[in-house]
């Protein structure tokens, strides 16, 4: 995989849980019990895709500008995005992308909830 440090990148978001979902074979990076990242593994447990969140509007953009990233697979193709593990996506641009992910689903619960979840990193 061209990207050794997502692991750690993402570990290091506050919040952040880990798990291996066994019937799809993926990684996933959960805030608040929610996915915003996964690592899709084939057969051999090599990565196959980089799966990540994105505003749609956003999404469609880079799909345009990237061969490499792909409506997502398995997921919701309007707000779910797949990166090809060995492409051609800048590093810059794909931790980028993980912030946007992270920050989304975040977003996404109450204020009282994403402080519970904050304080409990700090």
């Amino acid at each position: 995989m061209r990207y050794p440090w997502i692991d750690e990148y993402l570990q290091n978001k506050p919040g952040v849980t880990k798990d291996l979902q066994q019937d799809w074979n993926w990684i996933r990076y959960q805030i608040g019990g929610k996915m915003f990242a996964a690592v899709c593994l084939n057969d051999q447990n090599d990565p196959y895709y980089i799966t990540l969140k994105l505003e749609p509007a956003e999404g469609d953009f880079l799909r345009s500008q990237y061969t490499d990233i792909v409506p997502g697979y398995y997921m919701n193709k309007v707000h779910w995005n797949s990166i090809k593990p060995d492409g051609e996506v800048p590093d810059e641009l794909l931790k980028d992308l993980l912030d946007k992910s992270y920050q989304l689903v975040l977003n996404s619960f109450s204020r009282k909830k994403q402080t519970e979840i904050l304080e409990g990193f700090w």
